[in-house]
């Protein structure tokens, strides 16, 4: 597709979804990533300038990625082509190739080609394209719902620059929505439609960051409700939810409930109920939760509730963290549920947790001279005129590895930091300790 054809697509889809339609074509009227495509950023200003170099836009479904690449077409004096990589094939890449060639030797126009999907391309497919990237021939746009460092040719990579794309806010979701309500020629305003306040805010928070999910969901609403007395089409909270076909929770993430839930998750694993831990999980994961933010929760949980006495605790826990960052969701909830249940039955203690708060206390408030001499780092010139190392005993050389000597400061000789509960692991480790101490 080039952009004679894609202005002609725009032109003519009054029968499109509301989506389609209301897709921005300048990068003013783009919502969200600003990080991004904020004013003064890289991207924006490469679009602006009409200076773009191969770019892979990477990101879940509905975010912007095919927008982008659109304003680019609407933007940019080079030839603009577009191949979906679920249809297309290595000669689609070799007829764009030919044409490219002929544009820049005739014309001296330079051509960018979007490849949807391009993860969707297989090895040999990628490959074809890489010499004509790399010297030049084509301007490469990919976009991708997978981690293209995994999912595309690394060669295609090194010689892209990756923008990631997030999921929108409620915030960017609202504005999409309003501006489609009002909009006269490409949204519904000629519906004369109206939504509730509760209703848009719920179809914001529904649609779990993705716009055409939003959009699809106002157009049917609209379309779906009957006009009042006035003409006018009212679109309630009820309406919405049936819409978009999900029960709506009193899960607010940014109210109450969020911290009531996320306080009932920790206790729940903290209190060795993982029936309970894994109902707050699927709460939060349904109410579109970032799987993140609990990931981050189960690894602390692990840590300052299970500590050492299960230390595979926090191995589960940072696993199922990098498994969510690795495959995403909704898979990402099945590490999520393992990590969850397995912290929530471990045998606990927060000793290692109440030690180093209680170390942080000492640090902040006793005032500690010096390390012990004997301590001290004796392997530069000078040291041992300074007695520093003088009188260490290296534990190595002694029965069982260990030999009494002074560690702490003078200050805090006899100081109890870590005190090993009997629970699970740490019980033997207590033992060790009071053997070594000879109790």
């Amino acid at each position: 597709m080039d952009l004679f054809e894609y202005n002609r697509g725009l032109q003519g889809g009054k029968d499109a979804p509301l989506a389609a339609r209301m897709r921005p074509v300048t990068l003013e009227e783009f919502v969200g990533q600003e990080h991004i495509v904020g004013k003064g950023k890289l991207l924006y200003r490469a679009i602006k300038s009409d200076r773009l170099s191969s770019v892979i836009f990477y990101g879940p479904p509905g975010t912007g990625k095919t927008t982008l690449a659109k304003i680019i077409a609407n933007t940019t004096k080079s030839k603009f082509r577009q191949i979906n990589a679920t249809t297309a094939g290595i000669k689609d890449i070799k007829e764009t190739v030919e044409d490219a060639k002929a544009d820049l030797g005739m014309y001296g126009s330079k051509t960018i080609l979007f490849i949807d999907e391009i993860h969707r391309f297989n090895k040999s497919q990628q490959d074809a394209l890489l010499p004509h990237v790399e010297d030049g021939t084509l301007i490469l746009i990919g976009a991708t719902t997978e981690n293209p460092y995994f999912e595309v040719n690394k060669a295609l990579v090194s010689r892209s620059i990756v923008f990631e794309l997030r999921q929108l806010e409620d915030k960017d979701i609202r504005q999409l929505l309003q501006r489609s309500l009002t909009d006269v020629e490409k949204g519904m305003g000629a519906y004369n439609a109206r939504m509730d306040e509760d209703a848009l805010a719920f179809l914001a928070n529904t649609a779990n960051g993705d716009a055409r999910t939003a959009l699809n969901a106002l157009e049917l609403a609209v379309l779906t409700t009957d006009p009042s007395a006035d003409g006018s089409i009212h679109i309630t909270f009820e309406e919405a939810q049936e819409c978009i076909q999900k029960r709506a929770l009193n899960y607010d993430k940014d109210g109450d409930n969020h911290y009531d839930t996320i306080s009932a998750f920790i206790k729940s694993m903290r209190g060795s109920d993982p029936d309970a831990a894994l109902y707050y999980l699927a709460k939060m994961i349904y109410a579109g939760e970032d799987p993140k933010f609990i990931a981050r929760r189960v690894v602390i949980c692990a840590s300052e509730d299970v500590g050492n006495a299960d230390p595979h605790a926090l191995q589960v826990a940072v696993a199922a963290m990098e498994a969510v960052n690795f495959i995403g969701m909704p898979e990402g909830r099945i590490p999520l549920a393992q990590a969850v249940s397995y912290v929530a039955c471990a045998p606990k203690s927060n000793a290692a947790y109440l030690g180093i708060d209680k170390a942080l206390s000492d640090v902040r408030n006793i005032r500690i001279r010096t390390v012990p001499p004997h301590l001290k780092d004796a392997h530069y010139s000078g040291a041992k005129e300074l007695e520093h190392g003088i009188g260490y005993k290296y534990a190595h050389d002694y029965p069982g590895h260990y030999v009494e000597q002074q560690y702490l400061p003078d200050e805090l000789v006899g100081t109890v930091y870590y005190a090993p509960t009997d629970n699970g692991i740490e019980r033997r480790i207590k033992e060790h300790l009071r053997r070594l101490k000879g109790e």
